[in-house]
């Protein structure tokens, strides 16, 4: 939704992009709070939290290797530390906003997938389930950035919107509230669903993957340009900034052979012939 051109160099052309420094003190604030929970509900104190972030970001590394290009022209270590205590005041900042000691996550990085009747294949990755006795059930999303204004929280609740749609054709629930807590501003996002919320989501997605299928058949993924463009790592091959898109690496039919849309969906397949998935944020 963010630019059709970026989706084909991410997904279909696969073109790398450099890691950042946000992007990556994300995945470790992340890791630090499921972590977290490890510990017995007493133990799940701040200066704790804080502690598990060196040997977290030493995991990351090991896992990831290319990320100490973050940290290349820092001999002395002074930018790493100052990013490193940026991830601690984030982390800290969770504490005032909930109460680890109080909850017990049904679900940590909770893995969901589900197929829609259409044949679409929705997954993604929940960052935190929380079951009440009452049996009501709660999404929790972290982020590490500023919350949205008011008038962009809608995007902002998309994301939570699809997880809470896995959910309910997955185990037949709808969440009872969605959260998102951005440690960047201290800030709370809840939004309570029902079920016509998440059929329109459900238009919307079907809607999308037809859009991407007649695009991938076609080969036209036009940019969209906003002000996210500076953070793009594919300048250098867009044409909204005199650059040429690789070579497309898939067969192209004419637009005017492309069936048109028949009020059902005809999901994308692999050269396998398995349903190819849309994933969420």
């Amino acid at each position: 939704m963010q630019c059709p051109l970026l989706y084909r160099f991410r997904v279909i052309d696969k073109l790398p992009e450099k890691p950042s420094e946000a992007a990556t003190r994300g995945t470790l604030v992340h890791a630090v709070l499921e972590r977290l929970f490890d510990a017995p509900a007493a133990d799940r104190t701040a200066p704790r939290a804080k502690a598990l972030i060196p040997g977290q970001w030493d995991r990351l590394l090991e896992s990831k290797p290319e990320l100490t290009e973050l940290f290349e022209g820092d001999p002395g270590g002074e930018r790493l530390a100052g990013w490193l205590g940026e991830a601690e005041r984030l982390v800290e900042r969770w504490f005032s906003l909930e109460d680890p000691t109080r909850l017990e996550p049904a679900e940590r990085e909770m893995f969901v997938e589900t197929e829609l009747e259409s044949g679409l294949r929705l997954r993604g990755v929940i960052d935190r389930v929380d079951v009440a006795p009452t049996g009501d059930v709660r999404i929790v999303d972290y982020k590490t950035g500023k919350a949205p204004r008011p008038e962009y929280a809608e995007g902002a609740l998309f994301q939570m919107k699809f997880y809470a749609l896995v959910m309910w054709r997955l185990k037949n629930v709808v969440p009872r509230r969605l959260q998102l807590v951005y440690l960047g501003s201290g800030d709370v996002l809840t939004y309570d669903p029902v079920p016509a919320d998440l059929e329109r989501v459900e238009r919307k997605l079907l809607a999308l993957w037809e859009a991407i299928r007649l695009a991938t058949e076609t080969g036209e993924w036009r940019p969209r340009p906003t002000k996210l463009c500076g953070w793009c790592d594919h300048r250098a091959v867009c044409p909204e900034f005199g650059g040429t898109p690789p070579v497309y690496p898939l067969s192209v039919r004419p637009p005017e052979s492309v069936d048109a849309v028949q009020g059902r969906m005809e999901p994308a397949r692999s050269e396998a012939g398995q349903p190819v998935a849309l994933e969420g944020p």
